[in-house]
């Protein structure tokens, strides 16, 4: 049993459930101060890191703090059962403590981290959770003075301001706040679990370096070459590879890079190679790769690529990740990204650097010096372009992080004068692909991966769903790419045993029906092979198809739509150049057509216009990176703004250093929260569900369940809350009928002209579907 006057930090019981000695609240200071200190030395923040550590928990000196843990813990059963023991404000002492030792200048700027570091960081101004209003109180309050009255030790209490300024400029100052925050938070949460659970601190440090996984690589791709077929397209990919071996030593003083490889030449593992070599030359000393990924249907795809290479040492962090595959390890990793690959989401990445909450801005210190590859670029949003271009320059400019914008149609980023408003783009952004000992031009890779022929439509007459089908029927092997999941229904249901893909199939259900796709297709290869006719294959799919799903046809139909999503079409097509006639090589054949409705409004319609306009001026054209920037120009042009929440205004400071951080990140949502999670009637999902409300849920669970989710829009939840689907815990939902969800197109509940119980369900025309 501890001194009753020993300020403590923490209590907890050990696995006999007998009480530890408490965490001495001097000590744990001290800890978290030089773990932050240590976080923040990547980028020369290390003073300022041990002063925020120094100071973060000085409320919990004070008696109601210590009263609170002893009786809230039951360390003292005395006064265990103490009335009225609640939540006692222990940060805001420390902020407080901040500005009185430094001034408004540099006590202001911690202060937003000390105050944040439970609740996330503030808003300046606002509510009563605002920054100015907690110091107020506070002071009131006498906080601080309560705190001091228990005099903590004099090395605490000290400080003076720090030497090293913030990074960048005032535009960067709150990404910069952001890092620091991160090495705070990041470091008080492994000091608590260093005394709360030691065996799981251990298991955090069991990754190997990048030199370990470099060579594991190189074994790894050294197979690859000599089990490739001496194919014309294996030759480009490994051109494709050694050059971005090579030029991986290359020295550049921003950081930025492009990778422009058309679809089917190897980006992946190639970009991959770029990275390790790049983090391993010693000129550059990179910790970590991290790839980030625009969309879930993909990601589990390119990891489950890293893992035939790597083993369990890939690290996902996504919201689809199967249980399965994830380890303690891998688990505690994704806390913080303290690994040396981390596979994650564009969300993921892009809303941390723009978070206020903890959970989310925890692993940003360890983005500082690492590699950033970015795949598929051309699909950051346009509405949020210009605070996350804002955020690589700084990044790459000020962190040590080596960007790469890995893709086959590579957006026009130049910094340039956009409808008379300055786009700042990202300058000197090099080409790996140009200029090399391998690949001279990114031109010379569409000419040798040209495994294609384009039928563009001849007239902007639309074509109906009826003669469409009639056209795809006459061949073996479709796929169709639609803009709609209404489309992808209409057409699918006039082609008998078509497989059908959207996001109205849970995520469980889509991987399903991808590898059933791909067994067909492999299966038919082998047939051909042995002079054998192929079984008949046809499918339809909204574009989540196009980004990364790996998947081979000979005839590809697309809808009319963005240049970039019709050459990511093209890039299911023929994709090995292995298409034969007579015994002759042949080219696969892509059918763009005219759909009966435009695309959605918003982004996808400007894509489509964008495109009609470049038809207008050449109607036979090829898919090169000139047009694809001549595309890129006009797509931007017809954006309204790209910054559309005015992100970077609510984060410019003030001239008393006003930040809107939480303003800022309730703003900054690259995915529209415009839905609700309903647990579809699929595989494992209602064995899942009656564990869960068998008990309270856990992240275990809820991290299975999420593969049996999809999202269902509002205005269509709205009409079938108890009628077949109810709420089971607040804002998630469960499907109860059994007709919503068909194990042809999946959830049912917002289709049109479905066969539903007319008492239970009213179902009218779903808008803006995509």
């Amino acid at each position: 049993m501890s001194d009753k006057n020993q300020p403590i930090a923490h209590a907890a019981r050990d696995e006999n459930g007998v009480w530890r000695p408490p965490h001495d609240l001097a000590d744990h200071l001290a800890g978290v101060a030089a773990l932050s200190a240590c976080h923040a030395r990547k980028f020369g923040a290390e003073d300022w890191a041990r002063l925020a550590g120094q100071w973060h928990d000085l409320g919990k000196f004070r008696p109601a703090f210590q009263d609170y843990i002893r009786n809230r813990s039951g360390f003292e059963k005395e006064n265990a059962h103490v009335e009225g023991a609640g939540r006692v404000d222990h940060s805001t002492a420390g902020a407080v403590h901040a500005v009185n030792e430094l001034g408004e200048g540099a006590g202001r700027l911690l202060a937003y981290l000390i105050a944040g570091h439970h609740a996330g960081l503030p808003d300046w101004n606002g509510d009563n959770a605002s920054l100015f209003q907690r110091l107020e109180d506070a002071r009131k309050k006498g906080y601080l003075k309560e705190a001091l009255n228990q005099e903590p030790p004099e090395e605490i209490l000290r400080g003076q301001n720090p030497a090293n300024r913030p990074k960048g400029g005032t535009a960067d100052l709150h990404l910069w706040l952001r890092m620091l925050f991160s090495s705070l938070v990041d470091a008080d949460f492994l000091d608590t679990e260093n005394y709360m659970n030691s065996d799981q601190a251990q298991i955090r440090t069991a990754y190997p370096n990048i030199d370990n996984l470099l060579s594991r690589f190189t074994a790894h791709m050294d197979q690859i070459a000599l089990n490739a077929e001496p194919t014309a397209v294996n030759r480009i990919r490994a051109n494709v590879l050694m050059q971005c071996i090579e030029r991986a030593g290359e020295e550049r003083g921003n950081g930025l890079f492009s990778l422009t490889v058309p679809t089917g030449g190897g980006k992946t593992l190639s970009s991959l190679a770029f990275a390790l070599h790049h983090a391993a030359n010693p000129k550059h000393k990179k910790r970590r790769v991290i790839y980030a990924i625009p969309y879930l249907s993909i990601i589990e795809q390119t990891a489950d690529v890293f893992r035939r290479v790597f083993g369990a040492d890939v690290v996902e962090h996504h919201s689809n990740l199967d249980t399965d595959k994830e380890s303690a390890r891998s688990r505690l990793a994704a806390e913080n990204w303290d690994a040396p690959l981390i596979v994650t989401t564009n969300v993921q990445l892009f809303e941390s650097l723009f978070a206020a909450r903890t959970s989310r801005c925890r692993k940003l210190h360890n983005l500082a010096d690492s590699v950033v590859i970015l795949d598929e670029a051309q699909l950051l949003p346009p509405e949020f372009l210009t605070p996350c271009l804002a955020a690589i320059r700084t990044l790459s400019n000020h962190y040590g992080i080596t960007f790469v914008l890995c893709t086959a149609t590579q957006p026009a980023f130049q910094p340039r004068n956009i409808n008379g408003r300055p786009f700042a783009g990202l300058p000197d952004v090099q080409e790996l692909m140009s200029g090399g000992p391998h690949v001279q031009d990114p031109d010379d890779l569409y000419q040798g991966l040209d495994r294609v022929r384009v039928h563009w439509p001849e007239t902007m007459e639309t074509t109906n769903w009826g003669e469409l089908a009639e056209r795809i029927a006459r061949h073996d092997q479709v796929l169709a790419i639609v803009n709609r999941k209404t489309h992808a229904r209409e057409l699918a249901k006039r082609l008998p045993d078509a497989l059908y893909l959207s996001t109205d199939l849970c995520g469980t259900h889509r991987a399903e029906r991808i590898e059933e796709i791909r067994i067909r297709l492999e299966a038919n290869r082998e047939r051909v092979k042995a002079g054998m006719r192929v079984c008949p294959l046809h499918v339809v799919s909204t574009q989540l198809i196009e980004a990364g799903v790996d998947v081979d046809f000979p005839v590809v139909f697309r809808a009319l739509a963005g240049l970039d999503s019709i050459a990511q079409a093209a890039g299911r097509c023929n994709r090995e150049g292995q298409l034969k006639h007579g015994g002759e090589n042949v080219k696969g054949e892509v059918h763009v057509f005219v759909p009966p409705e435009p695309a959605p409004s918003g982004l996808l319609l400007k894509g489509e216009q964008a495109s009609r306009a470049l038809l207008a001026l050449n109607p036979d054209p090829t898919l090169t990176p000139d047009l694809f920037e001549r595309y890129f120009r006009l797509w931007f042009s017809a954006i309204n703004s790209m910054d559309r929440e005015g992100i970077l205004d609510l984060l410019k400071p003030g001239r008393g250093l006003e930040i809107s951080f939480r303003t800022a990140a309730e703003k900054f949502r690259l995915i529209p929260d415009d839905g609700a999670p309903v647990i579809v009637r699929w595989g494992e999902s209602e064995k899942l569900l009656k564990q869960l409300k068998s008990g309270l849920p856990d992240r275990w669970l809820m991290r299975k369940l999420q593969r049996y989710t999809i999202n269902v829009r509002r205005n269509c939840l709205n009409r079938l809350i108890n009628r077949g689907v109810e709420e089971i815990l607040p804002g998630l939902y469960e499907q109860t009928d059994d007709l919503l969800y068909d194990a042809v197109y999946g959830f049912l509940g917002c289709a049109d002209n479905v066969a539903l119980d007319p008492s239970k369900l009213i179902i009218s025309r779903e808008e803006n579907d995509v």
